[in-house]
């Protein structure tokens, strides 16, 4: 059976490990800070890859920031890691086959192949953490758009320029469904700076009136996206990830949903594929691309 070393890069975190193309995670997934510096970052890289390229077929990155279309480097800045990242010459770290895919489109793959959305022809994943990211996949093929850039999830929600996304533009999707925007919309409504998302969770589990209804907001903003991405890719299933993911009332968001769009029915439903489910994507994305 062909095996991928999946190696995951995010702002903070690298992990990696050897996985078939079955899915399945072979070794101790390993994990590492991702360093501060562009040398330091591949110095990382090469070293991961020297301990594993002799027994796997292939090198699999999942990676923060837009992949081109070659699935050979990255294009344009991710914001959250060395500036120079992008300039990565990927190809250069390994004697075997090296693949690179962004890491929404990986996790959206892992689903697809092995997750919530297996045997989906159209399906959008959506992350919730920090912020938002999405992956779209079309008749089993990953929608890249013309650069590799698709599946950003900052479209506006508002026109009315009330808050300001990582972007640089207003009143993205981003910025209300995401993490921040759960704590940005419980500072609004509670009128405390000082509150957490943690606040608002705990606090609606205890009943809580003002929490429940910061929480209700927060997934009617969630709904309204979706509501847009449905109308827009008629999936047949909506996955929701990421840690922001587990708040999320799937019943009632798909229930408000259908009653909305003029689509056809939607699933929604919650990521299935685990927490590495980035370095699954990659694995199967790569042995498909080399050994398929």
């Amino acid at each position: 059976m062909k095996k991928a070393l999946a190696i995951d890069v995010g702002g903070t975190k690298i992990y990696n490990a050897v996985i078939d193309e079955k899915g399945k995670i072979l070794t101790e997934v390993e994990k590492h800070s991702t360093p501060k510096t562009f040398d330091e970052i591949k110095n990382t890289f090469i070293s991961i890859i020297e301990k594993y390229e002799n027994e796997v077929d292939t090198i699999a990155f999942s990676t923060c920031g837009a992949v081109n279309n070659q699935n050979s480097g990255i294009v344009g800045s991710t914001g959250n890691i060395a500036k120079e990242y992008p300039s990565m010459r990927f190809q250069e770290l390994s004697k075997k086959p090296v693949f690179v895919e962004n890491d929404a489109n990986c996790a959206a793959w892992a689903e697809y192949k092995i997750g919530a959305s297996r045997n989906s022809a159209v399906s959008v994943m959506i992350t919730l953490g920090t912020g938002v990211g999405g992956g779209i996949i079309i008749n089993g093929h990953l929608l890249k758009g013309q650069n590799g850039a698709a599946g950003e999830m900052h479209f506006k929600m508002s026109n009315k320029k009330h808050r300001k996304c990582s972007c640089g533009s207003w009143d993205c999707f981003e910025i209300y469904a995401s993490g921040t925007g759960l704590k940005l919309t419980a500072e609004e409504m509670s009128k405390n700076p000082d509150i957490t998302t943690f606040d608002v969770v705990e606090g609606a589990a205890k009943n809580n009136q003002l929490m429940v209804e910061i929480l209700k907001k927060w997934q009617n903003d969630i709904t309204d996206g979706i509501i847009g991405l449905a109308n827009l890719f008629d999936p047949d299933c909506v996955v929701l990830s990421g840690s922001m993911a587990e708040f999320v009332d799937t019943e009632k968001i798909e229930n408000l949903v259908n009653s909305t769009i003029v689509t056809t029915p939607v699933k929604i439903k919650k990521a299935q594929a685990g927490n590495y489910s980035g370095m699954i994507g990659a694995a199967l994305l790569a042995l498909e691309a080399y050994h398929g």
